[in-house]
């Protein structure tokens, strides 16, 4: 039998900054219960459920919860043309994900699970309950000891995201997952970046951080926009034989890096550039942002701020 405080051990040294939620899934999985990690994209939810599953040395079948996601895909479907050919026969049923980990006793790990149509999860709490799935001309399939579902999922607000049902809360146990602190960030974009100057790496992870609590800004960014800033940042100083913290060179991988991925709240007149640009003025060349810079119009695009080399 594995040792919980090993594999918890072992996670440690690989996921930074998730000792506590390492503990809480593993123990919850060695209790042979269901597991929920809710969060903000980008807090690790998948990369620690994918080191648990190979710490605990189970099988791992991973489905990507989208509208898309009919029960038929999950479970899985007899092949057409066989069944034209020969009939209904279990030998020429397709198994889904589902049927997959019933079988071989692996976590079933569902992402983004606030994203799945109702009647997908209409079967995902059967099988939750039940531990096994009745298939239309297949017949029973029980779960082979070690099967369980764990699932990921964004906070409802998000865009594209549904309510989960009382029924799916009732049958796992949920974990819920916050951002790193700065130093365990700064730990991350260091391990994935470590070609690029602290000073940048720092101010990077300062950036991101800082687009979370802007007044204007209903989503912020996540660590990976941190990884991005650094490592276009340093692609585009050797593009323009600049060096790596120059201002134009930071500020358009800012950009490039961060536009997209925040959210703008609903009834503000500035753009995401604009307000990334304030953040980098701030943090990267120390200056403060005054309403009349707000005022001055749109901020420009990487391309009109590019110098030529």
């Amino acid at each position: 039998m594995v040792n919980s405080r090993s594999v918890v051990d072992q996670l440690d040294s690989e996921v930074v900054g998730r000792r506590r939620e390492s503990e809480l899934v593993v123990a919850a999985l060695a209790a042979d219960r269901h597991v929920l990690l809710e969060g903000p994209p980008g807090t690790g939810k998948s990369t620690l459920l994918r080191s648990v599953s190979t710490a605990l040395g189970l099988g791992f079948e991973f489905v990507e919860g989208t509208a898309e996601l009919t029960p038929s895909r999950l479970i899985g479907h007899f092949d057409p043309a066989l069944v034209l050919a020969e009939g209904y026969s279990p030998d020429i049923f397709i198994d889904g994900p589902l049927v997959r980990a019933l079988r071989n006793g692996s976590l079933l790990y569902v992402e983004e699970i606030n994203r799945v149509p109702e009647e997908t999860l209409n079967a995902l709490v059967t099988v939750m309950s039940e531990r096994e799935v009745h298939v239309s001309r297949l017949g029973r399939v029980a779960a082979e000891p070690g099967f369980r579902l764990v699932a990921a999922m964004n906070p409802f607000d998000a865009v594209g995201t549904a309510r989960i049902a009382g029924a799916v809360y009732d049958r796992v146990c949920r974990v819920a997952m916050d951002y790193q602190s700065a130093e365990d960030e700064r730990a991350i974009v260091a391990d994935q970046q470590p070609g690029v100057a602290s000073a940048i790496q720092s101010a990077a992870v300062e950036l991101v951080r800082a687009t979370r609590t802007h007044q204007d800004l209903r989503t912020g960014s996540s660590v990976r926009g941190a990884i991005d800033l650094c490592v276009v940042s340093r692609e585009l100083a050797e593009i323009r034989a600049l060096p790596d913290d120059d201002d134009a060179v930071t500020l358009d991988a800012a950009l490039v890096a961060l536009s997209g991925r925040v959210r703008v709240r609903e009834g503000i007149s500035r753009s995401a550039e604009e307000i990334v640009t304030e953040l980098w003025r701030t943090i990267f060349s120390g200056a403060d942002t005054t309403e009349s810079e707000h005022s001055e119009g749109k901020a420009e695009s990487p391309t009109r701020m590019s110098r030529a080399v």
